[in-house]
């Protein structure tokens, strides 16, 4: 965990010079998700804010469809990205909370997982009303799967 955190560190350091979005910008995500771990796929959506140059704030849910019982996921993210213009690489640590339900409509089964995400990503410009996300993101709570995303996103 020590060297993660010094290579991110780091990589912030290295990065300052380079611009990447400005402050107010805002992005609407679509996303399909794809647990590693578990073989899961998933459907995610998010909001994008950009609160300060090159940092933006991103909340997202995310309903994975697993054979048996119910599992989704609410993710809010810090991104920290490091270059700019058509394609943005970005760091993200952030809360995740997960609600999992093995046996639907059985009392007593569900449970919620509260952790962190860790990962990076990157934002490619397609045109000027659309983009490509994509995303490989590990979550800390029990599962402690990593998962990769990919989808579209459009700036408002």
């Amino acid at each position: 965990m020590k060297k993660a955190l010094i290579v991110f560190v780091l990589c912030a350091a290295i990065s300052t010079f380079s611009m990447a979005q400005e402050k107010g910008d805002s992005r609407i995500h679509a996303l399909g998700t794809y647990g590693l771990r578990f073989n899961e796929f998933g459907a995610a959506g998010g909001l994008e804010f950009f609160f300060a140059d090159k940092f933006a704030v991103m909340p997202s849910f995310t309903k994975f469809f697993p054979k048996v019982g119910n599992f989704s996921n609410f993710s809010f993210d810090l991104r920290y990205y490091v270059t700019e213009g058509p394609s943005q690489l970005y760091f993200l640590a952030g809360y995740s909370q997960t609600f999992e339900n093995n046996q639907p409509g059985q009392p007593g089964t569900k449970r919620d997982y509260v952790g962190a995400n860790a990962g990076v990503g990157a934002y490619i410009v397609l045109t000027e009303w659309v983009g490509l996300s994509t995303e490989f993101k590990f979550q800390s709570q029990f599962r402690q799967e990593p998962s990769f995303r990919v989808g579209l996103a459009f700036p408002l």
